[in-house]
């Protein structure tokens, strides 16, 4: 379980399910002006356009076919990689320097507007390898934009962070994430305090500069090379905080913005695990009521179904064992999305016989696991940008208090999110930057917040708090009433086509407008 439960996790569900495997704000969100460490201006940082080196500014792109990814490489693919030359601290942009993997299509139509940049989400997913499969999705806008991605620093391509060895990581899948007694709370915190270790053995100085702040600099940087004047930019999960943290930092750049599936900015640690036991729960609740099931009774069920997988893990036709850690990770995956409801039925049916397979197999899914045991690394990315971001560390005596609550919200994931808030971090080898971050973007142009009150991984709810903070007359909130994580593309006409006018035409919908 992780903090921002990633977008990128769709893509290898939907890889696994072709095989056959597969509100109320919190009590603690914060609102108004930050008590955490506001995050500087481009002006006050030394870092705005003029102060930049030429040799950054002025840098050309090698644009050439990509090698990368099967779809970006594949005969007749028109997908080009770059490499971007970014300052490794932006402090000192005169500095060293590290390279960011980039991929585009050019945009189909004479009338072309500019590039429109993507991140996926994560934080740590890769946009090299997810842009080229995000393109049917996106194809009208393809006439007026070329569509770009990027590994942002830390990730994949771009000095991306590794860990631990596969070997490790799977023997790590034993370790009890909600520990029970204090052998387990042991282990639990030492594999975390390892974790840590094995990112900056691997990382080094790079671990100290891979922040959501970062990785917005960065940005306008690109936006410079690329050639544009503004900021066209779409940001998925993740990538809306990532977009509002652009925003205020570069408020006059902003063209045209859209922000789906939006991360809570006014949360902290404890807020953003909350909001995401409440968001996974009413998902599984609405999961439950789509199966004819009292959702109080269904998820009692399943509790004590993860109690007992916690006392007597499953066998599995692989030969490895369904943990308790293992099993909710299986849960949460078809939580993603409402057509993946049913293979979440066929896989609570087989645990309950006693076959854990179909929810191992999910949890592969999600952990980026191939057959053959090797393990991707969004996880590790993921892990080492929040960890510099989050400035709160919840101690193990403060989660403790805290589990009754967590339990309360959600009876079936509430203790898993909970503990995470004190292991995450622990003993993180770099402070953490703020309590929240900072999206105030006061001047800005219009930036579309689009909400669906059914999403597990960024509740609701944030929409509005992230439109809230962005200021009045720039946040504008489009709602849909649907299911899944993320709206555009998930299969409304409404949201797309209001979406498609504002990026295309710039036509600014009326805040509040709702799409059921």
């Amino acid at each position: 379980m992780t903090r921002f439960v990633r977008w990128t996790a769709l893509g290898a569900a939907a890889a696994l399910l072709v095989t056959g495997c597969s509100g109320g704000s919190s009590s603690d969100d914060k609102g108004g002006r930050k008590t955490g460490r506001a995050q500087p201006s481009a002006e006050s940082s030394g870092t705005a356009d003029s102060a930049l080196p030429s040799s950054l500014t002025s840098q050309k792109l090698d644009w050439a076919r990509c090698k990368a990814t099967a779809d970006s490489s594949a005969p007749g693919s028109d997908w080009q990689c770059a490499t971007l030359k970014v300052p490794l601290d932006w402090s000192k942009p005169d500095g060293e320097t590290i390279g960011l993997a980039l991929i585009r299509t050019k945009a189909r139509g004479d009338n072309r507007i500019g590039s429109l940049l993507f991140n996926f989400g994560g934080p740590g997913g890769s946009g090299v390898s997810t842009m080229p499969a995000y393109a049917a999705t996106t194809s009208l806008l393809r006439e007026r934009y070329d569509l770009v991605s990027w590994d942002p620093r830390g990730v994949g391509a771009s000095e991306g962070v590794r860990c631990r060895s596969d070997k490790e990581i799977q023997a790590a899948e034993s370790v009890d994430v909600s520990p029970d007694t204090s052998s387990e709370e042991s282990a639990y915190f030492k594999d975390a305090a390892d974790f840590g270790k094995g990112c900056a053995k691997d990382a080094g100085k790079l671990l100290a500069h891979v922040s959501t702040t970062d990785t917005a600099r960065d940005m306008d940087l690109m936006r410079q090379v690329l050639g544009d004047r503004k900021m066209h930019y779409f940001g998925i999960s993740y990538g809306t905080e990532l977009g509002g943290v652009y925003a205020h930092l570069f408020p006059k750049n902003v063209g045209r913005l859209i922000l789906d599936a939006v991360v809570d900015p006014s949360a902290d640690t404890v807020g953003h695990a909350k909001n995401q036991a409440r968001g996974f729960q009413r998902a599984l609740d609405d999961y439950l009521k789509s199966t004819g099931q009292d959702p109080e009774q269904g998820s009692q069920k399943i509790a004590d179904l993860l109690k007992e997988i916690d006392a007597n893990p499953l066998p599995t036709s692989s030969g490895r064992e369904l943990t308790q850690t293992l099993a909710v990770t299986g849960i949460v995956l078809p939580l993603y999305s409402q057509d993946s409801w049913p293979t979440l039925t066929s896989a609570l049916e087989a645990a309950e016989q006693g076959d854990g397979s179909e929810l191992l197999a999910l949890a592969d899914g999600y952990n980026e696991r191939d057959p053959s045991g090797r393990y991707g690394t969004t996880t590790h990315s993921q892990r080492v940008i929040s960890c510099l971001d989050d400035k709160q560390r919840p101690t193990a005596a403060e989660t403790k208090k805290l589990l009754p609550e967590f339990e309360k919200i959600s009876p079936v994931f509430g203790t898993f999110l909970g503990w995470d808030t004190a292991g995450w971090c622990h003993n993180w080898p770099v402070a953490g930057q703020h309590e929240s971050p900072e999206v105030s973007a006061p001047g800005a142009a219009p930036i579309l917040v689009v909400g669906n009150t059914g999403d597990p991984a960024t509740p609701y709810e944030g929409a509005q708090k992230m439109a809230d903070e962005l200021g009045k007359g720039v946040g504008v909130v489009l709602t849909w009433k649907g299911q899944g994580h993320g709206a555009y593309g998930s299969g409304s006409d409404c949201v797309d086509s209001t979406v498609n006018a504002y990026l295309l035409a710039g036509t600014v919908p009326r805040d509040g407008k709702v799409c059921s």
